[in-house]
C-alpha cells in the first residue's frame, strides 16, 4: 500500500507507463462546481472511494512563487523562458551528486558542477572552478563505480575523465544563463522539480516552482461513466493498486467502441447502462426493448448494405423502412406514375429507353410549344434538346429545354400492320403538365438483391413474404418505392430470453452505452443456436429526413413554367361586380339579371329628348280607359327574360335567326375554360 499524499503530488510524480493505477480517497469529501464545467458531469470524491486512473492529459502548468506562496496557471504553449536557479548547498561527494540528480544527457542538457578545490586524477589536474559535465556512471573491472565527466581544457581542448563516486570535496552546481521554455521544463524529469527565475527579471525576480495540472480520466467504482477532473483538487489519496488488482470496474462502451472490438470478443453478454433517449428514428418492436438494465447478447459486428424504402401517399399514413440485402421475400416491379414531363425526364435519366402511356387528354397550346396528347398514346423517351417554344414580346421564338419522345398510338390486333408502324417524334417542354404511367414488359418475381443492382428508384409490390421473419411488415402493402442503397456499421444483437431472434443495431443512429458482463451465454454448451435476423426495420419520418440531410442530397425542383400571356382574342373579359355583392360568388346569370334595371341605358335605346322650352308647365292629358273583359284582365305570365347576350350579339352583327330564346346554360362559361384562363 502506498504512502498517503496529495493528489497533486502523486500525479506530478506518476509514470504514465504504469497506468492504470487504483487510488483510494483518504481524506474528507471534496466537491467543486468547476468540475462540472470541465468534465460535463458531476464529480464527488468521498472518503473511501476507489478511483481507477486510466489516462492523463496535460491541461496547464501551475506556477508558484516560493517567497510569497501565490500561484497562477500558465498555458502549455507559453512562449516565455526561465533560467535555472543553482542550489546553494554544496555536495560532499560525487556519489551524492549522482544520487540526487539524474545522470545522462537529455534534450535539455546535463548536470554541470564545479569544485572549489583543485582535483588531481591519474596525473590529470582539474583547476578549481572548472566546469564538469556529468555524463554517465560506469563500473570498473575491480567493481569500483566511476562517474564519467566532460571537461573543457585550455584552448577549448575537450577531454573526459573518470571520477570515483567516493571522491570527497566541496562541489557546487554551476548556474548558466541558458533559458528554458515551459514545454522543455515539463518534458524533463530533471528540470520539472527545480527552481527557476524568469529571464526578464534577472536576479531580482522571484523564484518559481512549476507543477503540471492534468485532466484525469478515471473510472470510479460503482459508477457507470468515465469521469474527468483536474489533478489540482486538494484531496489526499493512497495507491492501492496491489491490494485491488482483481477488482472489476465497469467500463461503459458506446456502440461505436463495441463495433471496433476484435471478432474474438463475440458472442458475449452486455448490460445496457444508458438507453437511447426518445424515439425519434425507429418504429419497430426491438427498439422498445432497449431499456436500462436489460441484458443483450452481442453476436458480432460488421457492415451491411441496406435499402431505403417508402410507401406511396394515400389514405394511410406514409411509412418508411430500411431493408437488409438479406431480405428473402419476392417482389414484382410495379408501373410508376408520373405527374409531369419533368418527372418523366428524371426517371429517363436513370432508366434509358423508358416507355410510358398517356393517361389523360391534353389540348395543344401552340404559343407555348405544347403538343396535344391523347389517352392511350405510347411514348418512348429518346433524348433532351433545346426547341423553339415560347414567343417573346418581339415575336421571336425562345429556346426551351424539351424531352424528345417517339409517339405511337395503341392499336388493336385487327388493325393493319401499317398502322402499327405509324409513329412520329414530338417534343414535350419540361414545364408541361401530363399524366403518364410506365409500361412494363415482364411479370417476373425478383429478389431484393437483384433489384439493388438496377437503377433506383423502383416501384415494387411484395408478393411472397420472407419466411425467416415472424411477421413480414412489407407483405400486404399496396406498393413500395425502393429509393436508394446505403452502407451501415451494425452490431448484431438479440434479447437474452430470445437469443436466436436477432436484430441489427445501426451504430450511427443509436446513442447508447453498454458494458460487458461475465455471465454465461444463454445456451447450453459452446454451440450457439441458429440465428434468425430481422431484415426489415420500420423507421420514422424524422429518420427519413435526417438521413437525406446527413448525406446532403437535394433534388432540383422542376423548372417553373413561364407565365402564359393570352392573345387579345383570348383574353377573358372582366365582369363588373355589383356594389352590394354578397360574400359568396354569384353565377354569371345572377350577375346579368341583377344588371337589368329600369334606370340603365347601356345597350338600350336612347331616352326621349326633353320637351321644348315653350311648352307650358301642364300635366299630360288623361286618356280614357279601354273597356276590357274579365278574361282579358288576367295577365299572361312572362315566359322568358331576354338575355343581355342578345344585345351583345346584335352589337357584333351576329344573327339571332337560329332561335328566339337563349337558355341559361349559354350564359355560363365552361368550368374547365375558366380554370384554364
Amino acid at each position: 500500500m502506498g504512502d498517503l499524499q496529495s493528489l497533486r503530488v502523486f500525479i506530478s510524480c506518476l509514470d504514465q507507463q504504469t497506468l492504470p493505477r487504483i487510488l483510494q480517497v483518504c481524506s474528507g469529501v471534496y466537491f467543486q462546481g468547476s468540475v462540472y464545467e470541465l468534465s460535463g458531469s458531476e464529480v464527488c470524491l468521498s472518503t473511501g472511494d476507489l478511483v481507477k486512473i486510466i489516462g492523463l492529459q496535460l491541461l496547464s502548468v501551475s506556477c508558484e512563487e516560493i517567497d510569497t506562496g501565490s500561484s497562477y496557471e500558465l498555458p502549455t504553449e507559453y512562449s516565455g523562458q526561465f533560467r535555472l536557479v543553482a542550489e546553494d548547498l554544496p555536495y560532499n561527494t560525487i556519489e551524492e551528486i549522482v544520487g540526487l540528480c539524474p545522470v545522462g544527457v537529455d534534450a535539455c542538457g546535463s548536470f554541470i558542477f564545479t569544485s572549489s578545490n583543485e582535483l588531481t586524477i591519474d596525473y590529470f589536474t582539474v583547476p578549481a572552478g572548472k566546469q564538469l559535465t556529468l555524463l554517465t556512471v560506469e563500473i570498473a573491472e575491480d567493481g569500483e563505480r566511476l562517474a564519467r565527466c566532460h571537461v573543457v581544457g585550455q584552448n577549448m581542448a575537450a577531454a573526459e575523465i573518470l571520477l570515483p563516486l567516493s571522491l570527497k570535496g566541496e562541489f557546487y552546481e554551476y548556474e548558466s544563463d541558458r533559458g528554458y521554455t515551459l514545454q522543455e521544463i515539463m518534458s524533463s524529469a530533471r528540470l520539472s522539480c527545480r527552481r527557476f527565475r524568469s529571464t526578464n527579471m534577472k536576479n531580482s525576480g522571484a523564484m518559481l516552482v512549476f507543477s503540471p495540472v492534468y485532466e484525469i480520466s478515471a473510472i470510479m467504482h460503482m459508477r457507470k461513466n468515465i469521469v474527468k477532473f483536474p489533478s489540482s483538487l486538494e484531496v489526499d489519496v493512497q495507491d492501492v493498486t496491489e491490494q485491488f488488482q482483481d477488482l472489476v470496474f465497469i467500463t461503459p462502451l458506446s456502440l461505436t467502441e463495441i463495433a471496433s472490438q476484435p471478432k474474438e470478443s463475440f458472442p458475449t453478454l452486455a448490460e445496457i447502462l444508458d438507453a437511447p433517449e426518445g424515439n425519434q428514428f425507429f418504429n419497430c418492436s426491438w427498439f422498445k426493448e432497449l431499456q436500462r438494465g436489460r441484458h443483450l447478447v452481442l453476436h458480432g459486428c460488421g457492415h451491411t448494405t441496406l435499402i431505403l424504402a417508402s410507401t406511396p401517399k394515400g389514405r394511410k399514413e406514409k411509412q418508411y423502412f430500411f431493408i437488409s440485402e438479406r431480405y428473402g421475400g419476392r417482389m414484382r416491379r410495379r408501373a410508376r406514375e408520373f405527374g409531369s414531363v419533368y418527372e418523366l425526364y428524371l426517371a429517363s435519366t436513370q432508366s434509358p429507353g423508358l416507355k410510358v402511356s398517356v393517361t389523360r387528354h391534353y389540348e395543344a397550346v401552340e404559343e407555348e410549344g405544347m403538343p396535344a396528347l391523347s389517352v392511350g398514346e405510347q411514348l418512348e423517351v429518346l433524348r433532351t434538346e433545346l426547341t423553339d417554344g415560347l414567343w417573346n414580346k418581339s415575336g421571336a421564338a425562345q429556346k426551351v429545354e424539351s424531352l424528345i419522345c417517339k409517339r405511337t398510338m395503341e392499336v388493336d390486333d385487327e388493325d393493319d400492320e401499317d398502322e402499327e408502324d405509324d409513329s412520329e417524334e414530338i417534343s414535350l417542354p419540361l414545364f408541361m403538365p401530363g399524366n403518364f404511367v410506365e409500361k412494363l414488359s415482364d411479370n417476373k418475381k425478383y429478389k431484393l438483391s437483384d433489384l439493388m443492382s438496377s437503377p433506383l428508384p423502383l416501384d415494387v409490390k411484395v408478393v411472397t413474404r420472407d419466411k425467416e421473419l415472424e411477421k413480414d411488415p412489407l407483405m400486404g402493402l399496396t406498393a413500395l418505392k425502393l429509393e436508394e442503397t446505403f452502407t451501415e456499421t451494425i452490431v448484431l444483437a438479440s434479447l437474452s430470453n430470445k437469443p436466436d431472434w436477432c436484430f441489427e443495431l445501426p451504430v450511427r443512429w443509436l446513442q447508447m452505452s453498454l458494458c460487458f458482463t461475465t455471465d454465461h451465454l444463454p445456451w447450453p454448451g459452446d454451440e450457439p443456436p441458429e440465428l434468425h435476423v430481422e431484415t426489415v426495420t420500420e423507421v420514422t419520418e424524422k429518420f427519413y429526413y435526417e438521413y437525406h440531410k446527413l448525406i446532403g442530397k437535394t433534388e432540383e425542383p422542376p423548372p417553373r413554367p413561364p407565365k402564359r400571356k393570352p392573345s387579345n382574342s383570348e383574353a377573358p373579359k372582366k365582369t363588373p361586380k355589383s356594389k352590394h355583392a354578397s360574400p359568396k360568388v354569384k353565377s354569371n346569370v345572377t350577375e346579368q339579371l341583377n344588371s337589368l334595371s329600369l334606370h340603365q341605358t347601356k345597350g338600350k335605346r336612347a331616352p326621349a329628348p326633353p320637351p321644348p322650352d315653350d311648352t307650358p308647365d301642364q300635366p299630360p292629358p288623361t286618356l280614357p280607359r279601354k273597356s276590357i273583359s274579365i278574361s282579358e284582365s288576367v295577365s299572361l305570365p312572362n315566359m322568358y327574360v331576354k338575355s343581355p347576350m342578345k344585345t351583345q350579339k346584335a352589337a357584333r352583327g351576329l344573327s339571332d335567326s337560329d332561335h328566339d330564346y337563349e337558355s341559361i346554360e349559354d350564359t355560363l362559361n365552361p368550368p374547365h375554360e375558366s380554370l384554364f384562363y
